[in-house]
């Protein structure tokens, strides 16, 4: 079976000022949809947009009155894993803040938004706990330094489980 298509959908043309960020972001997505084992016939979409449109999906669906820099949008339908959107000036002012390149975070962005995807979480410590080494994981195979580290140093991967979603 192929891979399930990744659709991009650039909304704040400042994304491209990057250089080689799109396919970059395009193998993040695909190396988190392997590792949490979506299945391979599960579509999603990814949104590059502003912090107005991040803030205003941010206000319509979590009740918070401010962008964040990143949304996941989980569906049930059998062949559409859900919709992941990034707000860029969040996430470059969270890099610059950081000390960290673009591309980097905003990989770790999308491997998070894909974990989410997948039915991971980090709402407790818990669930931080088995959700953030599968991210470290994943990005370090796309080269891309620990994020949970300040230090620059990696710290060993540990096993994550997945979370089940819980239905209000």
């Amino acid at each position: 079976m192929t891979e399930g298509t990744i659709t991009v959908v650039v909304e704040d043309a400042a994304w491209r000022g990057h250089r080689g960020l799109l396919p970059k972001l395009e193998a993040a997505a695909v190396a988190a949809r392997r590792a949490a084992k979506l299945p391979a016939k599960r579509r999603l979409t990814l949104l590059l947009a502003d912090d107005a449109r991040l803030a205003r999906l941010n206000h319509d669906f979590r009740g918070r009155k401010k962008p964040t820099n990143v949304l996941s949008f989980p569906s049930d339908a059998a062949d559409y894993a859900g919709d992941i959107a990034l707000a860029y000036g969040v996430t470059r002012a969270e890099a610059l803040a950081a000390k960290k390149a673009f591309a980097d975070h905003a990989r770790h962005l999308v491997v998070h938004g894909v974990l989410h995807l997948a039915g991971y979480d980090h709402v407790t410590d818990s669930d931080a706990r088995a959700m953030e080494p599968l991210e470290t994981k994943i990005l370090a195979k796309l080269g891309v330094p620990d994020p949970y580290r300040s230090d620059g140093q990696a710290k060993p991967p540990g096993r994550a489980t997945k979370i089940k979603r819980v239905r209000p």
